[in-house]
């Protein structure tokens, strides 16, 4: 695989569709969707393909990258690293001049959509014959738009319940204390478990990771931030501001945000003197890749796992991850959907899982496994784990079975402004700016505006 930086010059459901022309947007003309004809199993390709937004530099992704380029028959891959920068990326398609594939955030599938930035993928399925069955139900959800799927799942993302067992038992508290099935509990844990000296915090109880995980607690607590149209705003929903005010709660416990989001942000997080290691920190819901982190610069932490819980103690999680989507204009459509297809393929998960798999053997670690956007690679690399004993193997155990009850936000076509409007919110509380049903309303307002306009000119172009 070559890695180089690449020409731009200026910054389940139905697939069975008659193919909708692509928005005009972005690209400044009317375009269509590649033809049905330009997809073939057994094509080869050649030339060179460019990718934007992909690192692929642990074996995990080199592994894949590997086969998905050995797939193509000729063609060479181009990858500029680093995260998709979105200006130049969009600037990039204004231009003419697009990459072939870009890697990006499901949460961004909506908008490059809307924009006529990406194009569906309706032919590269059907041409290239991808199972689109073998993909996470909520992370296919994601990227499905005006009855076209848009993008290919990669990754997924799940939370789970992490915490501190030695504080949890000198406070006389237990793991369920914290999972989220009973929230009075987990503010008096906060409570507990927190280190405030003359005053002064110096080890968070608990944190509810505000504002990213506003739309988990709401979920929690019965309440979806959109409606499954992904038309209607539902921010200012009692059971939205009731989610909104326990989180921030949470804080209040503890002497407010603003103390616990210093030591958060003072933390070695990804190092041996993590919070967890240092006994700053008793509880918080986070993603399952931290299990891996933890595993790996402080395996003697004394730590505890669970999955995340409703009130009612059903475990639950927020899916969000990454997925592989064509621009409009590609020079190399065909290239990009084979590509993206290898990459997500059951057998290219088992083959990257099985070198992550021999590097950690060889380190004496184990393996604890790897969330993917394809639930039939997730069931075989499950088969795969090395146990690491506990809590390592409670660890891995609560995030496979978090990733059996996921849930996420529907693809709409203002899927950043919304994002924006309900994060925006939730930041206001957290500076005292406002209080949660005042911020949920004008959220509300400003939300609703921004799907309304966009469905707007959706349906305008697309008619």
């Amino acid at each position: 695989m070559r890695s180089a930086i690449v020409r731009w010059s200026v910054l389940p459901v139905s697939l069975a569709l008659t193919l909708t022309a692509c928005a005009r947007g972005t690209g400044g003309a009317a375009g269509t969707s590649p033809s049905a004809g330009q997809f073939n199993p057994g094509a080869t390709y050649g030339g060179t393909i460019t990718i934007m937004g992909f690192g692929g530099e642990d074996e995990i992704g080199s592994t894949r990258v590997e086969l998905a380029e050995k797939s193509l028959g000729g063609a060479q891959v181009e990858i500029v690293k680093g995260d998709l920068d979105l200006q130049q990326f969009l600037s990039a398609v204004a231009a003419g001049d697009p990459p072939d594939l870009i890697y990006a955030n499901r949460d961004q599938i909506g908008t490059f959509a809307s924009r006529g930035a990406i194009v569906p993928l309706t032919s590269c399925v059907e041409g290239e014959g991808i199972d689109v069955s073998m993909y996470n139900k909520s992370a296919l959800a994601q990227v499905t738009f005006g009855n076209e799927v848009w993008a290919v799942p990669e990754f997924n993302m799940v939370q789970i319940t992490m915490a501190n067992a030695d504080l949890l038992r000198e406070a006389g508290l237990t793991v369920g204390d914290v999972n989220g099935s009973a929230w009075d509990r987990i503010t008096a844990a906060a409570r507990k478990l927190h280190k405030a000296p003359g005053g002064r915090l110096q080890g968070v109880g608990f944190d509810s990771k505000l504002p990213e995980f506003l739309p988990l607690w709401a979920k929690a607590n019965g309440a979806d931030l959109l409606s499954p149209d992904g038309r209607t705003a539902r921010l200012n929903s009692p059971q939205v501001v009731r989610a909104l005010e326990f989180a921030v709660g949470v804080y209040a416990a503890q002497g407010g945000f603003a103390k616990v989001k210093a030591l958060r942000d003072a933390a070695d997080f990804f190092g041996k003197g993590n919070q967890f290691a240092r006994n700053g920190l008793g509880a918080m819901p986070m993603e399952q890749w931290y299990v891996n982190v933890l595993n790996d610069v402080s395996p003697k932490a004394p730590l505890v796992f669970d999955t995340f819980r409703t009130p009612q103690g059903r475990p639950l999680a927020y899916s969000s991850g990454s997925a592989w989507a064509i621009p409009e204009g590609a020079r190399n459509p065909g290239a990009a959907c084979r590509f993206a297809k290898t990459m997500t393929l059951v057998e290219s998960w088992k083959a990257a899982a099985q070198a992550r798999l021999g590097k950690r053997k060889a380190q004496g670690k184990p393996f604890t496994g790897v969330l993917t956007g394809n639930v039939r690679a997730d069931a075989e690399i499950e088969k795969m784990l090395t146990s690491g004993g506990e809590p390592w193997d409670s660890g891995v155990k609560a995030f496979y079975e978090a990733d059996k009850h996921t849930f996420s936000l529907p693809a709409n076509p203002a899927d950043a402004e919304f994002k924006t409007a309900w994060q925006d919110a939730v930041n206001r509380v957290l500076n005292g700016q406002e209080e949660p049903k005042a911020a949920l309303d004008r959220a509300q307002i400003d939300a609703q505006k921004a799907l309304d306009k966009a469905w707007a000119g959706w349906t305008k172009r697309t008619n």
